[in-house]
């Protein structure tokens, strides 16, 4: 039997393009050893698994970012693309859907509004809500961590980073899962990209109604460093400011959200790791790399090849999918040592959760100073932390990795 066809047949593998495996490294694996440029009908287009492959087309000019808006959205029927051409629009604008020019230039403009000086302004924020958000859990003795802590923190931290009102933050988080589900679908769903044109919508609005605001009346956040934000002239159109703005509230939470989860659960299965770091919080930096690694927030990235080209032996056409699984590569045993082992003195850590090049997540020091910040409070507070419910159910989603809940006892 074919290669192929023989992975069409493993419901393991169905459930990974399907955006419902719980377990996808054992996938990972098998596609590294037996295939490892491998065509998908799942995912439409060629799955990369190697960590020297991924490392390669991350940098790749022939594999841009841009051409995969439009592979995704193609697959909707006609008459529904027609209806959620704005929706389109909007994704548009998104920094992860461009390529140069157009990413330079927002990615400069972007880049003089998020500087290292308003990240680490936030830590003593991150500080003081990880703690309230800890002595709310502590007072009913359990906590819900993905809903009450994992999703919350990063929410009000975007929140208050961006300016949005802290009342507003729940909406956006609603707002933010239901525009991500669509995008984690496999194959886009009609039904999901109408609730996602509307929650954008929604959000766009919202967004509208606050820069407004800030035209008026300049605060100390990063809406007010976007809308007055200049480069040899050049600023952010009105429609690019609300893309951009609605970007970041999406990217800024979903991430880092999964980064606290993944990496909690990933402490409770290896308790003599959460020992150690308890020991020598000096770890701390270095274990965050490690939840980083050893469970990716985000599984994959998509480029769509500009021309015909070869990885590794197998053609690439021009205009084909190129899925490249971060997730595979961050535990390629060629690139680490037992990597199916959780070590948060891992040194060197050179993975590829936050992607590489042109494209390297924006928000990626922000997302560590979270995480750092967090689980030094969560381990400080809580010296036994016990998981209620063994039963880990993931969230559905093809590039998103996180636990649905985790129902903690703190003692």
């Amino acid at each position: 039997m074919p290669v192929t066809q023989a992975f069409q047949n493993d419901p393991d593998y169905t459930a990974l393009c399907c955006g419902r495996s719980a377990d996808p490294y054992a996938v990972y694996r098998r596609l590294r050893d037996e295939d490892p440029v491998h065509w998908s009908e799942g995912f439409n287009g060629f799955l990369l698994t190697r960590h020297a492959d991924v490392y390669s087309a991350l940098r790749d000019p022939r594999l841009p970012s841009g051409g995969r808006l439009a592979s995704y959205m193609d697959q909707l029927p006609l008459t529904v693309q027609q209806e959620v051409q704005p929706l389109r629009e909007h994704y548009a604008t998104w920094l992860v859907n461009l390529d140069p020019p157009d990413h330079t230039r927002l990615r400069t403009l972007v880049s003089k509004a998020f500087t290292p000086r308003v990240v680490e302004g936030l830590r003593g924020y991150i500080e003081q809500t990880s703690h309230a958000l800890m002595d709310t859990a502590r007072s009913t003795g359990q906590i819900e961590f993905v809903g009450q802590f994992a999703q919350a923190l990063p929410a009000k931290v975007i929140s208050k980073m961006l300016g949005v009102p802290p009342q507003d933050s729940p909406q956006f988080e609603r707002w933010s899962q239901v525009i991500s589900d669509f995008t984690g679908t496999g194959r886009p769903r009609p039904e999901m990209a109408l609730a996602a044109q509307q929650a954008v919508n929604a959000m766009s609005q919202f967004v509208k109604q606050l820069t407004d605001q800030r035209r008026r009346q300049p605060c100390d956040d990063l809406l007010s460093g976007l809308v007055s934000v200049e480069e040899r002239g050049d600023k952010l159109s009105e429609h690019e400011l609300v893309g951009m703005c609605v970007f970041l509230l999406v990217a800024g939470h979903e991430t880092t959200m999964c980064l606290l989860s993944n990496g909690l659960l990933a402490l409770l299965q290896f308790p003599e790791q959460m020992q150690r770091l308890r020991d020598q919080p000096e770890w701390m930096p270095a274990a965050v790399e490690e939840f980083l690694r050893y469970d990716s927030p985000l599984q994959h990235q998509v480029r769509t090849a500009r021309e015909d080209l070869e990885i590794s032996g197998t053609r690439i056409q021009q205009g084909q999918r190129v899925v490249l699984l971060l997730g595979a590569a961050n535990r390629d045993p060629e690139q680490f040592h037992e990597p199916d082992r959780l070590d948060i003195g891992r040194t060197p850590n050179h993975h590829l959760a936050f992607g590489l090049g042109i494209h390297y997540c924006i928000g990626a020091p922000l997302a560590r100073l979270e995480a750092q910040v967090a689980f030094k409070v969560l381990l400080q507070r809580v010296p036994n932390l016990r998981l209620l419910d063994p039963d880990v159910r993931w969230r559905e989603h093809t590039s998103m990795r996180h636990p649905r809940q985790l129902h903690l006892a703190l003692s």
